[in-house]
C-alpha cells in the first residue's frame, strides 16, 4: 500500500500563513497563529519534535498586519519583543532574530498611523543606527 507521510507545519509554513491573514487584512488571526507557532512542539509518531520557532519574516508580517488592522500598540509590543529574544530550541542552538527594514518600516507607519509620532521617529532613528536604508515607507 501507499505509505503515510506526516507533514508538520514549520517556520516557514507559518510565516505564508500569517503573511496570507496580513494581506487579506486578517490581523487577529496573522497574531494568533504567531501566538500559537512559539506554544507549539510539533511531535510526529516517529516522536522527533521539533519547536517552531519564530523568525524575523514571522515577526515582520505580524506586525505588517497589526500595522494594516490600526493596532500600533500590538505592532510595537511584538517589534520591542521581538529585539529582547534569543530563540532557543531543545538543542540548545540560540539565534537572535534582529529587526530589518520591514519591521521597521511596519512598525513606524503603525505607530504614524496612531498618532504616536514621537515614537515613530525614534524608531525611525534607531533605523538608521542600526545602518539599514529607510525606504519609501519609512519616509
Amino acid at each position: 500500500g501507499m505509505q503515510q507521510i506526516e507533514v508538520l507545519p514549520n517556520v516557514i509554513s507559518y510565516s505564508s500563513t500569517i503573511s496570507a491573514c496580513e494581506k487579506g487584512g486578517q490581523w487577529q488571526r496573522a497574531l494568533g497563529l504567531f501566538v500559537g507557532m512559539q506554544q507549539i512542539w510539533l511531535c510526529s509518531k516517529w516522536n522527533c519534535c521539533l519547536e517552531v520557532l519564530p523568525n524575523v519574516i514571522s515577526y515582520s508580517s505580524t506586525i505588517s498586519a497589526c500595522e494594516k488592522g490600526g493596532q500600533w500598540q500590538r505592532a510595537l509590543g511584538l517589534f520591542v519583543g521581538m529585539q529582547q529574544i534569543w530563540l532557543c530550541s531543545k538543542w540548545n542552538c540560540c539565534l537572535e532574530v534582529l529587526p530589518n527594514v520591514i519591521s521597521y518600516s511596519s512598525t513606524i507607519s503603525a505607530c504614524e498611523k496612531g498618532g504616536q509620532w514621537q515614537r515613530a521617529l525614534g524608531l525611525f532613528w534607531g533605523m538608521q543606527q542600526m545602518e539599514l536604508l529607510p525606504n519609501v515607507i519609512s519616509y
